[in-house]
């Protein structure tokens, strides 16, 4: 599957919010978790994807059958949006 670098970027994006589960990913981008993770490693600096899978591993809020409320948006509404890996600037 080839992704866009806007795809990408909103993959990055989605694999870091709290709220957002590997299932949502699946679904708009039709990637499994163990992809997610290949990409995370591939497109973000050892040190970040090292700090990012220490968050993630275990946390109950990525998997939909682990969470413990109420499913809600894929994306806050008061998300600052972020754009080619870096937070946009206002």
């Amino acid at each position: 599957m080839s992704l866009s670098i806007v795809d990408i970027d909103r993959i990055i994006e989605m694999a870091w919010e709290d709220r957002t589960t590997f299932e949502a990913i699946n679904f708009q981008f039709g990637l499994k978790e163990q992809e997610v993770i290949e990409l995370m490693r591939r497109e973000m600096k050892p040190s970040s994807f090292k700090m990012w899978r220490k968050r993630v591993q275990g946390r109950n809020t990525k998997h939909e059958k682990l969470r413990g409320f109420e499913k809600g948006r894929f994306k806050c509404s008061r998300q600052k949006q972020i754009t080619h890996n870096s937070i946009s600037k206002r």
